[in-house]
């Protein structure tokens, strides 16, 4: 087990890189990396930084040149000899050879594309643009160095004694946590947590500890590395990215509402079982699903990551039902701002009505609320997203508009075209 106070006391060496694989990222980006590289590999694309929480002045707290640091860092990554062999000879969710020869000779040979980064006020402007494939790897890294090096600034300024403490009482809540979820029958919980996570060795620490008072409860983590060190099973299907990006692409009204739909499409192509997971908030879930195609509704499950849970959870069985679909066979995956009292509810309340199963996040891997002064650690919203592709603007409406973005003409017309109507507003923790 490290010792992590250590580590982070001893951070200033030299060498201590944030990012330590290409693999340190989540499962999903790998597989739409391949879907985008098969069908739209010369699409350019431009991601960005987006900073929700603005009262966190990053720029203020994270140094630029440790920042350039790290992300030189990331650029100089390439896939090792035994990450690709995991990745080519692995069995994820029942398949063998999940990557193609192709891609996977691609993968092995590409680098990250250059970044711009530029300080703007209390905040960094940090861009990514180039083809598609090789852009979207930008988007879990630039995350975890920009959390990670605040979480360091703020560890900086505290003693090695401060630090154990600190990370004792961080420890105890999350295996009170887990102690709490134990008693949970039937639990499916997986861990999200690497775009917002307090550092790579946290995470590694809470997937352990998930793995061992959870055992079979805990199905597995999204990260990639930690999967792959930890002999564990790597989580993920798609998400919001592939149906921005087609979206924006459309020349029409009408080829922008079947945009979601072209998406999943090519993903049926590709995909069965457990990685047909349905993603319908991008614009609009009841939208997406009254005029979705019926053969959507035989896919495994969906994933719920906006607005009321309840309310969608429960839209989605009135839907199934009405497709001549059995609920209690279809798969409910709650992702969006978990925590324990928030499993427990939605388990209790769906339970036997649909198979239910959550992705963890930030409240997983990033839970240092009232641990430190002035909240110095407590977990903010960062989101780095396609905002263009070849060169229109992406547009997201999501199920809640506090989660929306894209200029305000482009979101009117989108709302337009998917129906959208008025929104319930629902506080942004992470």
């Amino acid at each position: 087990m490290v010792d992590i106070a250590t580590r982070v006391y001893n951070h200033n060496w030299k060498i201590d890189p944030i990012v330590r694989s290409l693999t340190d990222t989540d499962f999903y980006k790998l597989l739409m990396c391949q879907s985008v590289l098969r069908n739209r590999p010369d699409t350019t694309v431009t991601f960005s930084l987006i900073n929700r929480s603005t009262h966190i002045p990053l720029a203020d707290l994270v140094d630029e040149g440790e920042l350039r640091e790290q992300l030189d860092h990331v650029q100089s990554l390439s896939l090792s000899r035994g990450e690709s062999t995991w990745l080519r000879g692995n069995t994820f969710y029942g398949k063998r050879q999940m990557f193609s020869p192709a891609f996977m000779e691609w993968f092995e040979t590409m680098r990250l594309p250059p970044y711009h980064l530029e300080r703007k006020g209390d905040q960094y402007e940090l861009t990514f643009e180039g083809k598609w494939p090789e852009v979207m790897l930008w988007e879990i890294p630039a995350l975890a160095v920009l959390m990670e090096l605040r979480s360091r600034a703020v560890l900086a300024t505290m003693g090695k004694f401060e630090l154990e403490v600190l990370y004792a009482r961080a420890m105890a809540r999350l295996w009170e946590k887990i102690e709490r979820l134990r008693k949970v029958e039937g639990l499916r919980i997986a861990d999200f947590g690497t775009r917002r996570r307090h550092s790579y060795l946290w995470q590694d620490w809470c997937v352990q500890a998930m793995a061992e008072g959870l055992g079979d409860a805990f199905v597995g983590t999204s990260n990639c590395r930690i999967a792959m060190r930890r002999e564990i099973e790597a989580i993920g299907t798609n998400a919001h990215e592939l149906p921005m990006v087609l979206a924006a692409l459309a020349d029409s009204d009408d080829e922008l509402r079947q945009a979601p739909y072209r998406v999943l499409a090519d993903w049926h192509e590709e995909h069965d079982g457990n990685l047909r997971i349905i993603l319908p908030d991008t614009y609009g879930t009841e939208g997406f699903l009254r005029n979705a195609p019926d053969w959507l509704a035989g896919w495994t499950g969906i994933r719920i990551d906006s607005g009321d849970p309840v309310k969608w959870a429960e839209t989605a069985i009135a839907w199934w039902r009405s497709r001549g679909e059995d609920p209690r066979q279809k798969l409910v995956i709650f992702s969006d701002g978990l925590d324990v009292d928030k499993i427990e509810d939605l388990h209790r309340r769906f339970v036997g009505r649909v198979r239910v199963s959550f992705g963890w996040g930030t409240l997983l891997t990033n839970d240092f609320r009232g641990l430190v002064r002035d909240e110095a650690l407590a977990p903010f919203s960062l989101v780095c997203k396609a905002v263009s592709a070849q060169g229109r603007a992406t547009v997201k409406l999501s199920d809640n508009p506090l989660k929306a973005m894209g200029p305000a003409d482009e979101i009117a017309r989108y709302k337009r075209v998917f129906g959208v109507g008025r929104q319930a507003e629902i506080e942004v923790v992470v």
